[in-house]
């Protein structure tokens, strides 16, 4: 394994912005960007052993800064909705910004997935940290964070998120990496990929995309994912509002959850290529979004063009939508001085 960085560019406040990339002995890379501790490159071989890259993402570093779908960055301090923008901790309310509709979506238009964090290398690993302060966004306490990437010669790619608050504080991290195993630049979209889910239940949504509070059963509907299913099939269905949300947008539950222990989420795979992604993770949901909005609001890309909709699709590890306004979801509350630790794993492969 080698690690190579290099200076991508400068912000117009002239701070680095720095380009890592993690090289493993099959020639796998992963290329890494301290805007918003961004995943901006996977590169491996398909069935035929052709190499391409199959993360979105963009020409122009600056293009990271305020894109509205966070292309492979880690969000925070909450990642998702949270309804009105509606926080209560110990009996405090706060009152957060909104940003998506009526709602607070992935920590606010300054939240973690557009700050420029602090970055180094550790050995064989990248780590990404950054102090957020007491008020940011307006979330209470002051939070040091971190996110570690380690990339091994068996292409597993790990990402951990570490937190510590000095007051009690909501905190849902994730990474919003959009996956096309055909190829970024194949100009196809992730319609004909496929699915699998280890997941029995997802959660009911409204028509703004907030938690009822509920969770359905998926057996027999077209979020049944527990055994293969290509997303194109059911993408315009009504039900639990796929077709108002333009497509898949929602959070499943992960069956046999446990607390702070390693699962697995599902696989992605495209019958194409034969590539496969095997996801697993230390959080109780995984928010699965086709890129329904991705036309028209995407910078120029890697590949020189424009996405449209449906270019990329985005398997987020994480906690429950909204669950700082629902007893009943695991809670996201991290009560002072405890650490926050959380896994997601991608490794990747073929078929």
């Amino acid at each position: 394994m080698e690690i190579l960085q290099h200076i991508w560019g400068t912000t117009p406040e002239g701070e680095a912005i720095v380009l890592y990339t993690m090289r493993n002995d099959r020639g796998s890379e992963v290329q890494l960007c301290n805007i918003g501790a961004a995943i901006v490159a996977v590169r491996f071989a398909d069935r035929n052993g052709r190499i391409d890259d199959v993360a979105l993402g963009y020409r122009d570093p600056m293009s990271y800064f305020g894109d509205g779908a966070a292309s492979g960055k880690s969000v925070g301090r909450v990642a998702g909705r949270i309804a009105r923008g509606h926080l209560s901790i110990d009996g405090e309310e706060y009152r957060l910004e909104i940003n998506n509709g009526r709602n607070h979506l992935h920590g606010g238009s300054k939240g973690f997935a557009n700050c420029l964090w602090e970055s180094r290398i550790e050995t064989n690993r990248v780590v990404f940290s950054r102090t957020s302060p007491d008020g940011e966004q307006n979330y209470p306490g002051e939070l040091l964070v971190e996110a570690i990437y380690d990339f091994d010669d068996d292409d597993s790619l790990e990402i951990t998120y570490l937190a510590k608050s000095d007051r009690t504080t909501a905190v849902n991290l994730t990474n919003h990496l959009y996956w096309n195993l055909a190829g970024e630049a194949s100009g196809n979209t992730i319609l004909d990929h496929e699915l699998r889910l280890n997941c029995s239940k997802v959660l009911e949504m409204d028509a703004e995309q907030i938690p009822t509070g509920r969770l359905l059963e998926v057996a027999g509907t077209p979020l049944d994912f527990t055994s293969w299913r290509r997303f194109g099939d059911d993408i315009d269905n009504e039900f639990n509002h796929i077709r108002d949300f333009r497509g898949y947008d929602h959070c499943f539950a992960v069956d046999n959850w446990r607390k702070n222990i390693l699962g697995e989420v599902g696989e992605l795979r495209c019958q194409a290529t034969g590539r496969r992604v095997e996801i697993l993770s230390s959080q109780p949901a995984a928010v699965v979004y086709t890129g329904n909005w991705l036309a028209g609001g995407c910078p120029v890309t890697k590949s020189g063009g424009r996405y449209d909709d449906y270019a990329g699709v985005a398997i987020e590890c994480q906690g429950f939508s909204d669950a700082v306004n629902h007893d009943n979801f695991p809670s996201v509350i991290l009560p002072a001085e405890e650490m926050y630790c959380q896994k997601i794993v991608f490794r990747l492969g073929t078929f």
